[in-house]
């Protein structure tokens, strides 16, 4: 085999190996697992989203302001691309009295956590006396 097809070969089998990269990257929320908490919805970067119980008296609107939102950053993207296994329907976007935009699903809003260090961290499931919680696709009911 001569050099040139081996350097052609070796950059298809790059290739190749990108693609589930590639494919993951392109959606802004995605559906990730964990053997404890089940399944859970997570952002492009494969980050936790959150939802704060304290927002299902708001009707929709956040309740996470100052200091809450800097330690629960607001996740927001412009446009929500989703897998087959979630329905694009069910996220929206409030604009929040503090004039920011903020991406709901079905109804909640939805946060980062900032002690997250890494993609597939849950360290904010539960705190706050239990009212931060992963965002699961199956469980959270619809709130408005």
């Amino acid at each position: 085999m001569s050099i040139s097809h081996k350097i052609a070969l070796l950059f298809l089998s790059a290739l190749i190996l990108s693609v589930p990269v590639l494919a993951e990257s392109m959606y802004t929320v995605n559906v990730s697992e964990d053997k404890f908490l089940g399944e859970f919805l997570v952002n492009q970067s494969g980050f936790s989203l959150y939802y704060f119980s304290d927002d299902g008296s708001a009707m929709g609107d956040s309740t996470c302001y100052d200091d809450c939102a800097a330690k629960w950053p607001p996740f927001y993207v412009e446009t929500v691309a989703v897998p087959d296994s979630l329905m694009s329907t069910d996220f929206a976007r409030i604009t929040r009295t503090d004039g920011l935009k903020q991406t709901t699903f079905r109804g909640w809003p939805i946060y980062l956590y900032s002690n997250d260090k890494d993609p597939g961290d849950t360290y904010g499931n539960g705190r706050e006396d239990n009212r931060w919680h992963v965002v699961s696709p199956l469980d959270l009911p619809q709130l408005i």
